[in-house]
């Protein structure tokens, strides 16, 4: 009697509504693992329409497509002899369900219901889907004709059942339920389910990887088993980045181990485990407790083995330690895998950068360059699917990237737009930084741009504004800044659509953003201006966790133009200079540093603060540095710059998420977008707090905190000065 089974999961680059390309890397998937000898395939989480379909689930053509590709898998010969595990969706009794579909040998085995939905951050499942929320519960499901007519069946089990092959029995979760505090896998596994699978859609977010790993590990610790795990990969047609992790463990232990970025559409991970390993686990740590299970689970019997009968000479995986990117590298390979996957399936010829020579624009071109990094790697190991998309890109057939400097001079375009405002150190930079990644530079000058807007208006009105440094109005301030801000899109989109056509080259380009999640949150840019670009890598990544990712890269891809830039003050240059240097910086428009931008963000989305509960939170995390009327005054600041700026958010370019605090107004960060701005009531409740705290504050700040510093609250923190509302709208071009 044979105990080792070879079993096989994968991660694969679906794209939403490609049933074609989607079918095609599900048989590649399948036969690359019969070819590693598995007898078990699992994929991604609805791996046959894509995941990130939305709305599209309502659509009947979306289940009808699905079900035409499973029948193609059914009549496909690569299928046979090997169990099939799929995902699409399914309509049961009129009610929709996320299901897996378990199949071998032309003959559906059960269809198992999603039981625990993803309701939360950026998952809306319960809008498309009901939850299976019978335990152990099966009923018939008829199949629709097309499918009756390959498999010879009219009903099939459907529901909250487990399989139950000759040698071993296997049981289903799927992606939200292994975070649940009810998961399946603990009442399957005390009714002996041996292995479990879970078919997941799971985007990445910086420093996330080791809870999912950690969550495996912890299942398969707790009762023993063997654990699948299969995970979408890449840009299936949204914000998001599906980012692989495709694992097995027993017993606590991860035997394999998938890659988390890579620009491959398929990857297949096998293990072969002894089925003993896990009985022997299970005899001494959790057999009491397997004896008291209540409720049996339904199990379906297939007359399959996963076992041969003679595999004593077979070896089997062992534990591996896992190997976990740090957020610079996660910075580097994820934003950049996402924005291959865009280009190339926007049917674009590269991309178009503003270079300001600040830190956010220079951590796009980074981004860009390490794509182009990852491309050159991926073709000299030999992804013929890599090439083959390169040269479409750039529109030649027999064109082979020598490489990454050569390849970024042919996918991007970097721009200088500079104005009477810009300094000749950003002009440096910039120019510096293209030069060492090879980007296409260019140097623009707008100022004739802008001179030509501002002449239109004085013809009309008679005025002309001015700056508030040659005595203009902060209203004047204002819309000067915002002019050169919004002339910068329009020549950056005028570019980019006709750049390559200058050049005698074919195709156009997409328009990068590089505005950071930090001044997302306080709408610390223009609306309309450069950060109204197509797509924008690092809109979901802190302002300092960018100026890491610069410092890694200066090593990593020796780039020391990248030092200068970081040693700059972080600066819009909308202002006139000063002696030729720049006066204007943004963390003194903003109000605030872009650390303490980083805490209250967190408070605000993670820990779901408002005004109040804020305040009573950093009272105690800041009182080292600032008094109680200090920490009042910044609480009250960010809130009315985040109100007065939300409406930005609606029609902000669409970033890469990268962070659990991102205020991004599509599907996160569900909130209104006009606000009481003055915050009346809960202002006060903060109010009422300070003469309590003065005393306590005092005294535990005896000997550092001077009682001088503590001034009574303002008696107008309800208005908006002009002062703050000409910060209100600043752009910043990093």
């Amino acid at each position: 009697m044979g105990r080792k089974v070879t079993l096989a999961t994968c991660s694969l680059n679906q794209w939403v509504l490609d049933f074609e390309g989607n079918l095609q890397r599900i048989l590649e998937s399948i036969e690359i693992a019969k070819a590693h000898g598995a007898k078990y395939r699992l994929g991604p989480e609805l791996e046959i329409c894509g995941y990130g379909c939305a709305d599209h689930f309502y659509e009947s053509d979306t289940l009808l497509h699905s079900f035409q590709v499973l029948r193609k898998l059914l009549e496909s010969p690569i299928t046979q002899d090997i169990i099939c595990d799929v995902g699409m969706p399914i309509m049961h009794h009129n009610v929709r369900y996320n299901c897996r579909v378990l199949f071998l040998n032309r003959k559906i085995l059960l269809i198992r219901p999603k039981m625990l939905m993803a309701n939360h951050g950026l998952y809306r499942e319960i809008r498309w889907f009901s939850h299976w929320n019978q335990s152990r519960r099966v009923e018939e499901y008829f199949l629709p004709r097309m499918i009756q007519e390959v498999t010879g069946q009219d009903t099939v089990p459907f529901g909250d059942c487990v399989l139950s092959t000759k040698d071993t029995c296997i049981g289903t979760e799927m992606c939200a339920e292994l975070w649940n505090p009810r998961s399946p896998h603990i009442q399957m596994g005390l009714d002996g389910v041996e292995i479990f699978t879970n078919a997941s859609a799971s985007h990445h977010e910086l420093r996330k990887a080791d809870q999912r790993v950690n969550l495996i590990k912890s299942a398969t610790t707790k009762s023993g088993g063997i654990y699948l795990y299969a995970n979408q990969r890449g840009c299936d047609g949204d914000r998001v980045y599906y980012d692989g992790c495709a694992m097995v463990a027993i017993n606590g232990d991860i035997v394999a181990q998938g890659a988390q970025f890579s620009l491959s559409d398929v990857e297949v991970i096998t293990a072969t485990l002894d089925l003993e390993d896990v009985r022997s686990y299970r005899g001494e740590v959790c057999q009491p407790n397997m004896e008291s299970e209540p409720k049996p689970c339904h199990r379906v019997k297939v007359d399959f083995s996963l076992s041969s009968g003679d595999d004593i000479y077979l070896p089997t995986h062992q534990p591996i330690t896992w190997n976990f990117h740090t957020p610079e590298e996660e910075i580097s390979l994820g934003p950049a895998c996402w924005l291959w996957d865009y280009l190339r399936r926007s049917g674009q010829a590269g991309f178009l950068l503003p270079l300001s020579g600040g830190v956010d624009s220079s951590s796009t071109a980074c981004i860009v360059y390490s794509m182009c990094v990852l491309i050159c790697q991926a073709i000299q190991d030999g992804k013929s699917q890599v090439l083959e998309d390169v040269r479409r890109v750039v529109g030649d057939d027999t064109y082979c990237p020598q490489s990454p400097e050569e390849l970024c001079g042919h996918m991007f375009t970097t721009c200088y737009m500079a104005s009477e405002n810009s300094s000749l150190d950003t002009c440096s930079r910039a120019r510096e930084l293209a030069n060492q990644i090879g980007s296409t530079h260019m140097n623009i000058n707008i100022d004739l741009a802008v001179k030509g807007i501002l002449g239109i208006f004085s013809v009309v009105t008679g005025s002309w504004p001015k700056f508030r440094a040659y005595g203009g109005s902060p209203r004047e301030n204002l819309a000067l800044q915002n002019v050169q801000a919004r002339v910068r899109m329009v020549l950056a989109y005028l570019f980019a659509q006709l750049g390559l056509w200058a050049r005698g080259k074919p195709g156009g380009l997409l328009v990068l953003g590089s505005a950071n999640v930090d001044e997302s949150l306080t709408g610390y840019f223009t609306k309309y201006d450069c950060s109204s670009a197509d797509i924008n890598p690092i809109g979901g990544i802190s302002k300092t966790d960018l100026k890491s990712f610069l410092l890694f890269c200066v090593e990593h891809f020796h780039l020391p133009a990248l030092r200068g830039i970081l040693a700059a003050p972080p600066t819009a240059e909308l202002e006139p200079l000063t002696d030729g240097q720049v006066s204007q910086t943004d963390e003194a428009d903003m109000g605030m540093t872009y650390s303490e931008l980083s805490v209250i963000g967190r408070l605000r989305k993670i820990s779901k603060c408002g005004p109040f509960s804020m305040f009573c939170k950093l009272i105690h995390t800041w009182k080292d540095v600032l008094s109680a009327t200090e920490v009042a005054q910044k609480v009250k600041h960010f809130f009315r710059m985040y109100s007065m700026n939300r409406h930005k958010m609606t029609t902000v370019t669409p970033s890469y998420h990268a962070e659990s605090y991102s205020p991004d107004d599509n599907r996160f960060d569900l909130r209104p977008f006009l606000y009481n701005t003055r915050w009346t009531w809960q202002f006060r409740c903060i109010d009422k707090q300070i003469p309590v705290l003065r005393v306590p504050l005092l005294v535990t700040a005896a000997g550092g905190e001077d009682a001088a510093s503590e001034v009574e609250p303002s008696k107008t923190e309800g208005t908006v000065s002009p002062l703050a509302a000409n910060t209100l709208n600043q752009k910043v071009l990093q």
